[in-house]
């Protein structure tokens, strides 16, 4: 595909409505407030406005996830995602991996790549990305401006968007005004009623499936599967990796309903992974991954642990696939992209003296792999866990991992986060299945203190289960070393 003509096919749309500052909203109905900067962009993402990500698990209703108002809310403006090429990423772990990978590699190849990813860590800008490059602020307050007016013509009938209807709008309308190449993006929660589901991609992919978020995706691991699978479109490449039978067995049910086929990297996509070290590269995986298109011989990992071997995979496979669909993706680009590449919050040794390393798994099986990756890259004597999580967590399962590969743990909470669960409940179902030692600070800060005094030159503290935790240590951690 000619990159100068995909982007010279798209016309982009500016508005002439002169900004001022924000103002109240008119008395008059349906009428959006004047936004003229990121603070009152800020101001009206936030306030009064429902946040899923923060809500409570006992104030969650499935009435609230429904597409009908983010239908209404894109069409609004004029339907962006219609003038966008779109890889869309759904699954429980993994999946902003594999975004930051097809991204980075597809920014190498040469095309103009905007990303889309939930949560950030500190500045919801992260969240909205173009060539590796947040939205800037005035963008942020232009695309918000436009999105204030497409909601305020549906709220009569649908009522006011979320925040995450919002951000997802605003990710899609600043992505089609910059004409980009190919958008990349990520699933929020679930993946049938998600926001983000009233694009139609070029490529789908699904990453990891496993129990999470079991109050509004389901109990069971095929429930959760079939609401994942939701993203699949007819006709559309649908690539993901090796899955428990049953989530798998689940997402070919969907996928025969709707007309899709959904390949399996490792099973229907030659794919290899082995673990070695190297005097260049330290340990790492190397990855081959070949079809009748691409041959990926032996491609460095940019990511720790074993899981990112797999994710890795399943992102070669969807540049394979765009491949096929006229994408230019050389290897020695898509190696280029994918050399050096680390993502904020993910395995990020934040700190020197002492070391402190920040990681958002906030699942199970993602502590898990957490665990099994620092005991692989990263040498240390002993080291001590910081960990508080959400309430609607497996917090038993969390716990175990942790508790195999702690050696001592602080149980604390974001301030942020509505739905942190108290760390004394935290400490009292961790003494019952470790009898290792444990304690409880209120507060993150806090809790750092107490972990510095308790390790030496050759320990660790790893920050973990919460993208909520660890974006509030990433800022504790700047502000000392300002």
């Amino acid at each position: 595909m000619s990159k100068t003509a995909s982007t010279a096919s798209r016309t982009r749309k500016k508005s002439t409505k002169k900004r001022g500052a924000i103002s109240a909203p008119s008395k008059e109905k349906g009428a959006a407030p004047d936004i003229s900067n990121s603070t009152a962009a800020l101001k009206y993402l936030i306030e009064g406005r429902l946040d899923l990500e923060r809500t409570r698990v006992s104030r969650l209703r499935k009435t609230e996830f429904k597409l009908d108002r983010m239908k209404a809310l894109v069409k609004a403006l004029g339907d962006p995602q219609n003038d966008l090429r779109i890889v869309h990423v759904a699954g429980t772990k993994g999946k902003g991996s594999v975004c930051e990978m097809v991204s980075s590699a597809l920014g190498a190849c040469g095309y103009t790549v905007g990303l889309y990813t939930s949560p950030h860590l500190v500045d919801v800008r992260e969240r909205i990305r173009v060539g590796g490059e947040m939205i800037t602020y005035p963008a942020f307050a232009k695309a918000m401006q436009s999105c204030a007016e497409a909601a305020a013509k549906v709220e009569k009938r649908h009522g006011p968007p979320t925040y995450f209807e919002l951000l997802t709008a605003l990710a899609l309308k600043h992505f089609a005004d910059q004409a980009v190449d190919i958008a990349v993006i990520e699933c929020g929660l679930g993946g049938r009623l998600d926001a983000t589901n009233i694009i139609h991609p070029d490529v789908v992919a699904i990453t990891q499936v496993s129990v999470d978020h079991t109050d509004v995706l389901g109990s069971t691991l095929p429930e959760i599967a079939r609401e994942k699978a939701g993203i699949l479109k007819k006709g559309v490449p649908a690539i993901t990796i090796e899955q428990e039978p049953s989530a798998l067995e689940a997402m070919n049910e969907i996928a025969e309903a709707c007309g899709a086929t959904i390949e399996t990297v490792g099973k229907d996509i030659d794919f290899s992974y082995r673990f070695e070290a190297t005097p260049k590269y330290g340990p790492h995986t190397c990855v081959c991954l070949n079809t009748d298109r691409s041959a990926f011989e032996h491609l460095v990992v940019p990511l720790p642990g074993e899981h990112q071997a797999l994710n890795c995979g399943l992102a070669l496979a969807v540049l394979d696939r765009l491949r096929g669909l006229g994408f230019e993706t050389p290897e020695t680009k898509v190696i280029q992209g994918l050399e050096g590449l680390s993502i904020p919050g993910r395995m990020e040794l934040a700190f020197q003296t002492p070391r402190v390393l920040l990681d958002g798994a906030h699942n199970a099986s993602s502590i898990k792999a957490l665990m099994r990756s620092i005991g692989a890259h990263v040498p240390y004597d002993s080291m001590v866990v910081v960990f508080g999580c959400s309430e609607d967590k497996d917090i038993a399962g969390m716990l175990e991992h942790i508790a195999l590969g702690a050696d001592k743990i602080i149980f604390t909470r974001a301030r942020g986060n509505p739905r942190a669960i108290d760390p004394h409940d935290l400490q009292r179902q961790f003494s019952e299945i470790s009898g290792k030692m444990s304690q409880i600070e209120e507060t993150l800060p806090e809790a750092l203190t107490t972990a510095a005094q308790a390790v030496g030159r050759e320990d660790l503290i790893c920050v973990t289960g919460s993208f909520y935790l660890v974006g509030e240590a990433k800022k504790h951690l700047a502000s000392l070393q300002s």
